[in-house]
Order: structure tokens, then C-alpha cells, then sequence
């Protein structure tokens, strides 16, 4: 009974199904009227009898009205996306209903005229009554609801009533009826089903749509997205000027590129780890983003490089405006776990003020106006010159050649002399890098120190002449051996373990080397210093804070590190004589450096009012072209042997 009721039920908890059902009916159910009304006017023309008006044309009339009003309001609905859920249910309901009213009010009327006419005309009626039930029931195929009370109502009522009329002569067509009845029912629920499903299937492919357009752009966003930052990166940054070069209406000095990189943000990832790090890069994309205006969109393009697009009249000026902000904001302070983290940019601009400057060249030239603002002293702002290619290019060249002189023992470490202040005599060396076999001809260490250093180079460069200054100086008796150490060695995790390594090798012993470290490093990165010169001094070596006066290191900063020594910068001995200001300062410094119980080295000493005024300030070593300029291992040798013969000291000899 149940399943029989739910045949009958009409179901609307398919929202999408109760649409496309409302949908089919707005085509079909003016069919369905037209069909009734003809049917009805058939019918009235042949039993029309003036005498039974009422009966044989004001009810057909009242019926035909009805049809028509139903007709015309659905062949309005034509745009069913207007009304509501609730509404289509409501309009569904209502049509059930009124097609079973409807049924019932067409034959109570047939069956009232049947008995007035003729055999002929009762034979017409009941073939259009047939003819209207077929019809009324297969356009309510897609509600089955609808159909299936109307195929009930119309097959019981016509089989009751033909069955015995006219002592049972209609019974065959009844029989008939039911059969084509049962038929029309499994036809109809086969075909509602296959509506249902095909309904359902539609939504599932478009739901599949959906998914596979949100997942395709889900993939797109994440291909052209920065995942840490969430802003445009280095593909979106192209796909954008390949856009704007395919414009026609790019004029002149309407578009700039601005490109920052990041100043010792490499620093923070190995001081603080890459957490600390990337915390850092959002807290800074947020702060770069805010700055921007509408005409400029940001793109994080690298780990600490960004670019900037403007695209507006007047780029260039709007260019140089937004990256001096930019850069102030990049300078400010960030806190991150409780560590208060710094950087600096270098930002390189770039805009079309050319002929030849499309969108991706623009990008490239920014690049390198970036880099000669970086090789300039970093944190400034560069706008590209022709000229910065032939610099890039110098740089490029040279770091090739780098690799290549390490490999074809181009290189040879220089020794300069430190002397004591007291006696003159030759107690310590430094080991200085140079590079006289070059096939391009000799360059200068300031040339390709700093290119090293970019490169990382400067690892495999700085073991070298560590390994190679252990090994000359060894045999040299007690003399020390002082080695620079680069930033970017101090930074390097395996440093202590490599320089352990060529200890080992060379036999070298620790008390006697020392490592000099710059002071700006001191204080941009002061707990892996700190880490470091435990390190070093738990192996017995020393470590010497080079360029003092230079910075701005704290008394602080010098007790806490433990020092051995300081290396005074040699710009401080500029107009140093007797009372003059520089000699204030420096004796100042070595009261307090010997107050710190460390000993203080001068360089860059070239005269002997320097090495006086220097001595009688308590400086304990000194360093210069006074005593010796930077030189190879023999020349070295030979000028310790006459310094050593020249105090009556037996010369050292070289082991074999």
C-alpha cells in the first residue's frame, strides 16, 4: 500500500528535478489545453442542441475557458530561473490537482451529453474522450504524479461508466481502454525515470564542471601565485608584460620595472632558521603591497627578489617615488619570535624610454640596474644605464674566471708583516689572496673578493688560502698566522669542520693561527659570531675584530665576545700626528682595548711619526708599507731573514 500510495505521491525534494519538471510543462501544457479545447469544441458541434444550450454549449464554453486562462498563464512561465523553490512546488501541487479536477469536470460533461446523441455522434465522443486521456497523459509524463492520477481517474470513470451503458455494447472498448491505460502507466513511469536520471546525470556532469573549472583554477592560482606570500610570482610577472607588449597603445615612459633584492636576508635564514625567515619575506609583502598603488602591481619573482610594475603616464618619476618608499619600509625593524630581524634592498629601475625597451627587457635591464646598485654599497636605489651592462657582463666574466684560476693554480697568497711595536721584530703575518696569474691579466682583490662572496665562490676560495697559508707558514718557527674570514665563511655551518679539517692536514698548530672577522658583521649578525669565537678559541685558535672604528661596536659587544686582539682600520691613522684629533682617538681606543685585556694591532701604517705615536699610545703590533708591503712566500722569507739578522736574531730556515 505504501509503495502504491508513493506511485500516486507527488515528490519534491529534488529542487533541480521540480524545475526541469516545471520547465517541460511550459512547453507542453499549452499543447495539452490546445488539445482540450479542440476536443471539447468537436465534441459540442456534434451534440449542439439549442434546446439543452446549457448543456451543450455554456458548460463546454465554461471548460474551454478555463483550458485556455491555464494555457496562456503557462506559455507565460517561460523563465522559470525568476521563481522561487517554494514557488515551483507550489505551482506543481496546483497542477496536479487541477489536472485531476479538469479530467473529472471533462467527462462528467461527456458522460451528460452521451445519452443525447445519435450512435454516430456517441461513437465520436468516446473516441475523443480516448483521444483527450492519451493525449492529457503523456504530456504529464515528466510529473508522474500528475499523470498517473489523471490515467486513474480518466481509465476508472470511462471503464464504469461504458462498461454497461447501452446494455454493455461498449464493454469491448472499455476492456480496450484499460489495456491502453496499463500501457500509457508503464510507458509513463519507464519514461519519468529516464527523466529523473537524465536530470540527475546533468547535475552530476555539472557539478563535475564545477569541481574540475574550481580545481583548474585552483592549479592556475597556484602556477602563477607565490604560496608563501600569496602575491603574483615570476610566471604571472611574465604572462603580465607578454600582455602589455602585445598592447599598441604602450607610449612612451608609460611603464617601469622595479626590482628588489633583498640585503642580508640570507643572513637571517642561517641565524634564525627558515621559519624565521619566511616569516619575515610575508610580514614584508604585506608592508610592500600596502605601499603600492593602483597603477602598480607587486610580484614576489625569487626567495628575496621582487618586482614591481607601473603602468602609468609618467612611469619612470612614479617609479623613483614608490622605491624610495619601498625601501624604507623594507629597512624597518620585524619582529619574529621575540628576535627583532632587520634587512636592506637594493632596487634597480627600469622603464621605456626607448625604442628597444619591451616589457621583458625592461625586466632584464632592471635586474642589472638592481645589481650595480648592490656592487655600490647596497641599500640604494639605481636607475639603469647602458653603461650597467658592460659592468654585469665584467661581473659574469669574472666569475667564471674564478672557477677557472682555482682549478689552473692561478692564484697565490701574498704575506704581509706584522711587527712588534716595541722591538720591530717580525712576530706574526698576515695571509692576503691575489690573483697574478689570470689570463686576462692580474686584478685586484677588491675586484673579485666581492664577486666571490656573491657567488659563494669565496668558500672554496678562503679554504684554499687557509690550507695554503698553514702549510708555508709552518715551518717558520713561532710566527703566527693571521687569515680574513669572509661574512659568508662565518655563515657556512660546516666552516668549524672545514677549518678543522685543514689543521689536521697541514699539522698547523692552533695557538698560532688567528682569524680576523670585520666589524660590520659583528654587529649585523652577533650571536653567530658569538657561537663561532666560542668555537674557534675551545680549538686554541684566536680571533682579531678587523676594521675597528670603522662600525659602531659597543663596549658591550667587546667584552662579551672575547677578542684576543683588535685591528684598528687604517683610516683612522689619516692626519694622525702629534695633538691632533686622530691621535685622541686612537690612543683612546687602545686604552680601551688594553682596559678589555686584548691587544691592539695597527695597519695601514706607513710613516715613522705613525709607528711612533702609535707605540707610545701602547699599540702592541703594527702593520703597513713601512714594515713591509704584501708579498710571496720567498720575498717573505728573505725579508724576515734580514728584519732577523738586522735585530741579531739566527734567521729561521724552511724545512724541507
Amino acid at each position: 500500500m505504501r509503495r502504491t500510495r508513493d506511485f500516486f505521491k507527488l515528490d519534491t525534494s529534488d529542487a533541480e528535478l521540480s524545475r526541469a519538471q516545471f520547465r517541460s510543462f511550459s512547453v507542453h501544457m499549452p499543447l495539452l489545453y490546445a488539445i482540450l479545447v479542440c476536443n471539447a469544441v468537436a465534441i459540442t458541434v456534434s451534440f449542439f442542441d439549442a434546446n439543452l444550450l446549457f448543456k451543450t454549449f455554456v458548460t463546454p464554453l465554461f471548460i474551454c475557458s478555463i483550458a485556455i486562462w491555464r494555457a496562456v498563464w503557462w506559455w507565460r512561465q517561460s523563465d522559470p530561473a525568476r521563481l522561487t523553490d517554494a514557488q515551483i512546488d507550489s505551482y506543481l501541487k496546483r497542477t496536479c490537482n487541477l489536472a485531476v479536477i479538469m479530467t473529472v469536470a471533462f467527462e462528467a460533461w461527456c458522460m451528460w451529453v452521451f445519452q443525447d446523441g445519435s450512435g454516430y455522434t456517441r461513437a465520436n465522443l468516446t473516441f475523443f474522450l480516448a483521444l483527450t486521456e492519451v493525449s492529457t497523459v503523456f504530456c504529464l509524463m515528466t510529473l508522474r504524479a500528475a499523470a498517473m492520477r489523471v490515467a486513474l481517474v480518466s481509465t476508472a470513470s470511462f471503464v464504469f461508466y461504458f462498461s454497461w451503458v447501452d446494455d454493455w455494447q461498449m464493454l469491448s472498448q472499455s476492456i480496450v481502454l484499460c489495456i491502453v491505460a496499463v500501457g500509457m502507466v508503464v510507458v509513463t513511469h519507464r519514461y519519468n525515470l529516464s527523466f529523473s536520471a537524465l536530470i540527475r546525470s546533468q547535475r552530476h556532469l555539472r557539478i563535475r564542471q564545477r569541481e574540475t573549472e574550481k580545481l583548474s583554477e585552483e592549479n592556475r592560482r597556484i602556477a602563477f601565485s607565490d604560496p608563501l606570500s600569496g602575491l603574483p610570482n615570476r610566471r604571472e610577472l611574465l604572462t603580465r608584460l607578454d600582455r602589455l607588449e602585445a598592447r599598441s597603445d604602450l607610449a612612451y615612459d608609460t611603464l617601469a620595472l622595479i626590482f628588489i633584492d633583498l640585503d642580508g636576508f640570507k643572513a637571517v635564514n642561517d641565524e634564525h632558521g627558515h621559519q624565521a625567515g619566511d616569516a619575515l619575506i610575508r610580514s614584508i609583502c604585506i608592508r610592500l603591497n600596502q605601499h603600492c598603488p593602483l597603477e602598480a602591481r607587486l610580484a614576489r619573482i625569487g626567495g628575496d627578489e621582487f618586482a614591481v610594475v607601473v603602468d602609468a603616464p609618467g612611469a619612470e618619476a612614479r617609479a623613483l617615488t614608490l622605491a624610495a618608499t619601498l625601501l624604507e619600509e623594507v629597512s624597518l625593524p620585524v619582529v619574529v619570535e621575540r628576535h627583532v630581524l632587520q634587512v636592506g634592498a637594493s632596487i634597480g629601475i627600469a622603464s621605456n624610454t626607448d625604442d628597444s625597451a619591451n616589457p621583458r627587457e625592461l625586466l632584464r635591464r632592471a635586474d642589472t640596474a638592481m645589481y650595480h646598485a648592490k656592487t655600490q654599497g647596497k641599500g640604494q636605489i639605481a636607475v639603469y644605464n647602458p653603461t650597467f651592462d658592460e659592468g654585469r657582463l665584467h661581473r659574469l666574466a669574472v666569475e667564471a674566471q674564478i672557477g677557472r684560476g682555482l682549478s689552473s693554480g692561478e692564484f697565490e697568497v701574498h704575506y704581509q708583516p706584522e711587527v712588534d711595536a716595541k722591538t720591530g721584530e717580525v712576530v706574526a703575518v698576515e695571509a692576503l689572496l691575489r690573483w697574478p696569474r689570470r689570463l686576462e691579466g692580474p686584478l685586484p682583490p677588491d675586484e673579485f673578493i666581492e664577486i666571490a662572496e656573491a657567488t659563494g665562490q669565496i668558500h672554496p676560495l678562503g679554504m684554499f688560502v687557509l690550507e695554503r697559508a698553514c702549510r708555508d707558514i709552518a715551518p717558520l718557527g713561532n710566527l703566527r698566522l693571521s687569515v680574513n674570514v669572509s661574512p659568508a665563511q662565518f655563515r657556512d655551518a660546516h666552516f668549524e669542520r672545514q677549518v678543522a679539517h685543514v689543521l689536521e692536514q697541514t699539522q698547523f698548530p692552533p695557538h698560532r693561527l688567528q682569524f680576523e672577522i670585520t666589524e660590520g658583521y659583528l654587529l649585523a649578525n652577533p650571536e653567530r659570531v658569538v657561537r663561532a669565537v666560542e668555537t674557534f678559541k675551545s680549538r686554541g685558535l684566536s680571533i682579531a675584530l678587523d676594521d675597528f672604528g670603522t662600525g659602531f661596536t659597543s663596549i658591550h659587544y667587546l667584552r662579551s665576545y672575547g677578542f684576543s686582539h683588535i685591528k684598528i682600520d687604517k683610516s683612522l691613522l689619516i692626519g694622525l700626528s702629534p695633538g691632533s684629533k686622530a691621535a685622541m682617538l686612537v690612543s683612546g681606543a687602545i686604552m680601551l682595548a688594553c682596559g678589555l685585556d686584548m691587544r691592539v694591532i695597527a695597519e695601514g701604517v706607513e710613516t715613522d711619526e705613525q709607528a711612533d705615536l702609535l707605540r707610545k699610545a701602547g699599540c702592541h703590533k703594527l702593520q703597513g708599507f713601512l714594515f713591509g708591503k704584501p708579498m710571496p712566500l720567498d720575498e717573505f722569507v728573505a725579508h724576515l731573514a734580514r728584519s732577523r739578522r738586522a735585530l741579531g736574531e739566527s734567521p729561521v730556515r724552511i724545512a724541507s
